[in-house]
């Protein structure tokens, strides 16, 4: 199964939740078992899976993201080389088993999209198999 989901941002760093999404996507295509690799198709944002349940932390990977790039002239002269540089520490992916239909996270976790460049229109491809 290949699905893409939509996420749409409403500010220039931000931690949205997609577990939800990729658990729906997962039930519609009838699949039991396996695994989902969650891929994020841009340079300036990433995937990561972090605690789910404290809105909170949420918040203050935020607040360090944003701390993390300090405020340099960058030889990139778009403006988003922090995004760039952020992504890249995060990472694109992440591959999840899947078990009884649904990703198979610990209690706690949950799948984010990171922006780093928004707000934006992205895409999150799933494949599993």
């Amino acid at each position: 199964m290949r699905q893409q989901l939509q996420v749409k941002t409403s500010q220039s760093i931000e931690l949205k939740e997609i577990t939800r999404e990729i658990n729906q996507a997962i039930a519609g295509a009838d699949i039991r078992e396996g695994a989902c690799l969650v891929f994020c198709p841009h340079t300036t944002a990433a995937i990561t899976i972090n605690e789910h349940a404290d809105p909170d932390v949420r918040l203050d990977l935020q607040k360090a993201f944003e701390k993390l790039v300090p405020s340099v002239p960058f030889a990139h002269v778009e403006g988003n080389s922090p995004a760039h540089f952020l992504s890249s520490v995060v990472g694109p992916s992440v591959l999840i088993p899947i078990r009884e239909g649904r990703l198979q996270l610990g209690t706690w976790q949950g799948v984010f999209f990171c922006e780093f460049d928004g707000p934006r229109t992205r895409q999150v491809w799933l494949q599993v198999s």
